[in-house]
């Protein structure tokens, strides 16, 4: 009975992640321009997810610019012509890999200068730590009669 459980709650958990945005209705009868369709909306960025392609989310929106390159593929539009025409309408943001430009260019290359400034920050609180002087500093008199009593006589002090 666990075994049956488990299975049904690893099914329940992964059915989401299974169940596709595009709608039946949505889904061209020609195969050729439907795969076009569907390999250009995992190009695309759902401007109300962010970090999802239109073609895996179920926004309102993602469903609208679905819909569109469907419709501008059915009159004849090249791949390249739907991308520049969606470029055109949202800017380089609708795309999940924005082409490098300069206007681009902090969101290609903050990433990678985060990272540099990370190591960097590493590397300098390591040195500092490493040359920070880590000598004991003396006992007081109270403790160092502590120390005594506990250890006993006979002992060299520090």
């Amino acid at each position: 009975m666990r075994r049956l459980a488990f299975i049904a709650l690893v099914c329940a958990l992964l059915a989401p992640g299974i169940a596709a945005a595009v709608q039946p209705d949505e889904i061209l009868k020609d195969p050729v321009l439907e795969a076009r369709a569907r390999h250009l909306s995992e190009e695309l960025r759902c401007m109300v997810c962010q970090n999802q392609s239109i073609d895996d989310s179920a926004a309102p929106l993602a469903r609208d610019l679905r819909l569109l390159v469907r419709r501008r593929l059915e009159a004849g539009d090249t791949d390249r012509q739907v991308l520049d025409f969606l470029v055109a309408r949202y800017g380089d943001f609708v795309l999940l890999k924005p082409p490098f430009k300069l206007e681009t260019l902090l969101l290609w290359g903050l990433p990678p200068a985060a990272l540099i400034a990370g190591l960097i920050a590493l590397f300098a609180m390591a040195r500092q730590r490493k040359t920070a002087n880590l000598q004991p500093s003396a006992l007081t008199a109270d403790e160092q009669k502590r120390l005594s009593a506990l250890v006993g006589p006979g002992t060299p002090e520090p």
